[in-house]
């Protein structure tokens, strides 16, 4: 019956599904506003408004984040996945197969994000390497990840919302290997439809000679991120008022939005030159910019602007002592948000950003004034000594490079994996519940040193902290005004003639498509109460319908946007949004029909 409480529940529920669908706020400040809604609408009493900051499901997602960066930190995770690179070889099927395999098992510790960025600049160098391009790599990669988080109860945050939503109705969890069997044959399913069909649809990008190395890497500046466009020859002349001001003293960057990319003086080239390198009269400037600045940079600063660097020769760029490399933003960088100026990027990293890649296309002018985003990709220029300290930072994965690690505590590696494999055993025995094993072993991480509490706190991720905190609760809104019911009723009022197996079917049809355009943590918050709902009207069991969710929200791979995996290869694989859906789609409805059919032989209706 829909009553007065219903229709507001549902209100909110419909404008909570709105802003994320559209991505006008931020979700976890979505999150936030359905919180206070509730509140303040007297739909939930204070506490249970914000009940979700205790629920153990938000516990063990940080604690879990803490572990990754254990993992991470004391290189425990990298050398879990540079077993890829023995057993791999150098075929793209072999590569295909071991590359899903490792990121899968990891992921199943991990959460996905971490797992995807531990093997990425490794499976970027092996493209390299074996000259195959990074395009026919990555998806798979970001795929074996979502798909590893199914493996265990920790493997997803949505795994831990679901295992919860189940004790609270019938008082009993889902164990820590309660999903490992449907995630193991779906994972294998995946992998031969990856290597029949997926692999054939994935986008081919041609890659150079490993001897070719710095030529490949000025073409793909030059070809993939449309640099020709936008670079040109500028000559200072004599009477030119640059004459011996340096290079950030010309204010180039912040009047016109123009880079000096490269000076040739003498027949010696001087790439990615600093701020403080003084301008001579003569010098032949290599600029990056838009055609109009570099035109009124003609009348106005005395040079003559001589032709584009398209017309030029690669050699003539080329040091060797320079390289150009691609780095990758993580999840927690601190320079999201920022713009390249804000941080005064060429100064503190010693390095010149020659182009971001957003969303598919580049973007190579007035680069200093652009926001940065996770996933961005940044195509840098300078030298080698400093795109290996560059390496070696955390907020940024500089790819094909797969001996960086970015581990800073690695003689605690065994103590690290020793803590892995006792949270492993105490909850799969049991002995405790996950929550209080994530938590022991997260606080074990700090305490024995793995990572430092100051580097926990950065490491999680509070975005999805705040939104699970800020989503559990219309969850219980849900099932307190009969919302839950209602829609409950209406799911069953259109597949309750196929039974409960098509009523199974209909919930992990919502939530799959659910997980596509929100994040699978606010999906499985939204559905999980409807799930049971929907069971208990049809007189089944919950689990199978709980389990659903959880299934139907690892598939998130129609687009780059429903993961976070997904963000974070689209920038280094050249990848397109039609990509994900040309491949994602096929392999979502192949391991959806799958799923639907299994559940109820795992978990009887």
């Amino acid at each position: 019956m829909l009553t007065y409480e219903v229709a507001l529940v549902l209100t909110i529920l419909a404008a909570a599904v709105l802003l994320f669908v559209t991505e006008k706020l931020r979700s976890d400040l979505v999150a936030m506003l359905v919180l206070l809604a509730l509140a303040l609408s007297g739909l939930l009493t204070p506490a249970e408004a914000l009940s979700g900051f205790s629920h153990t499901a938000v516990i063990t997602v940080i604690a879990v984040f803490i572990i990754s960066e254990g993992l991470f930190q004391t290189g425990v995770a990298h050398t879990m996945g540079s077993y890829v690179t023995q057993i791999a070889g150098h075929s793209e099927i072999r590569l295909t197969v071991t590359i899903m395999l490792a990121v899968a098992g990891i992921s199943a510790v991990m959460n996905n994000v971490g797992a995807t960025a531990v093997l990425l600049p490794v499976i970027v160098g092996l493209a390299r390497q074996n000259r195959i391009p990074p395009s026919k790599l990555l998806i798979p990669l970001s795929f074996g990840a979502l798909q590893g988080g199914l493996l265990t109860i920790v493997g997803r945050p949505a795994n831990i919302i679901v295992s919860q939503t189940l004790e609270l109705v019938t008082g009993e969890s889902f164990g820590f290997f309660a999903f490992t069997v449907i995630g193991l044959i779906l994972l294998v399913i995946g992998i031969f439809y990856m290597l029949f069909v997926g692999r054939r649809l994935l986008p081919e990008r041609a890659v150079e000679d490993k001897l070719e190395a710095m030529m490949a890497a000025q073409r793909k500046a030059l070809e993939q991120y449309h640099l020709g466009e936008r670079l040109f020859e500028v000559r200072v002349l004599p009477e030119s008022p640059l004459v011996e001001l340096s290079i950030e003293e010309s204010r180039l960057g912040r009047i016109l939005d123009l880079s000096v990319v490269g000076i040739i003086r003498n027949g010696d080239n001087i790439l990615s030159p600093g701020p403080e390198e003084t301008i001579a009269a003569d010098d032949l400037l290599l600029i990056q910019g838009r055609p109009e600045e570099v035109m009124r940079l003609r009348w106005t600063r005395g040079v003559e602007v001589e032709h584009e660097i398209a017309h030029l020769h690669l050699e003539d760029l080329v040091s060797p002592d320079l390289a150009v490399a691609e780095a990758v933003l993580t999840p927690q960088s601190p320079l999201i948000g920022r713009t390249l100026r804000d941080v005064d990027f060429r100064r503190q990293y010693g390095l010149s950003v020659l182009a971001i890649w957003r969303d598919g296309r580049p973007y190579r002018t007035a680069l200093g004034n652009i926001a940065m985003r996770f996933g961005d990709t940044l195509l840098v220029q300078g030298t080698q000594a400093h795109i290996h300290l560059l390496a070696q930072h955390p907020d940024l994965l500089v790819l094909g490079d797969e001996h960086e690690t970015g581990a800073t505590r690695t003689k605690r590696a065994p103590v690290a994996a020793l803590i892995l494999l006792l949270m492993i055993g105490l909850v799969a025995l049991d002995l405790v519940t996950v929550a209080i094993g994530s938590l022991l072993a997260a606080m074990l991480m700090v305490l024995t040193g793995c990572v430092t509490i100051e580097d926990a706190y950065v490491a999680i991720d509070w975005k999805s902290v705040f939104l699970m905190a800020g989503m559990l609760p219309l969850g219980i809104a849900l099932a307190e005004t009969g919302a839950a019911t209602y829609l409950a009723e209406q799911v069953s009022g259109l597949a309750g003639g196929l039974g409960p197996q098509g009523l199974l079917a209909g919930i992990f049809l919502f939530n799959l498509i659910a997980s596509q355009v929100m994040s699978s943590v606010a999906a499985a918050a939204l559905i999980a109460p409807i799930a049971v709902s929907t069971a208990q009207a049809a007189g089944a069991s919950p689990a199978p319908f709980l389990v659903a969710v959880a299934v139907s929200g690892s598939l998130a791979f129609m687009t780059p946007i429903s993961h976070q995996a997904n963000v974070l290869v689209m920038g280094p694989g050249g990848y397109r949004f039609t990509d994900y859906a040309r491949v994602g789609v096929p392999m979502a409805l192949l391991l959806g029909v799958i799923s639907v059919v299994l559940l109820p032989i795992f978990w009887p209706l």
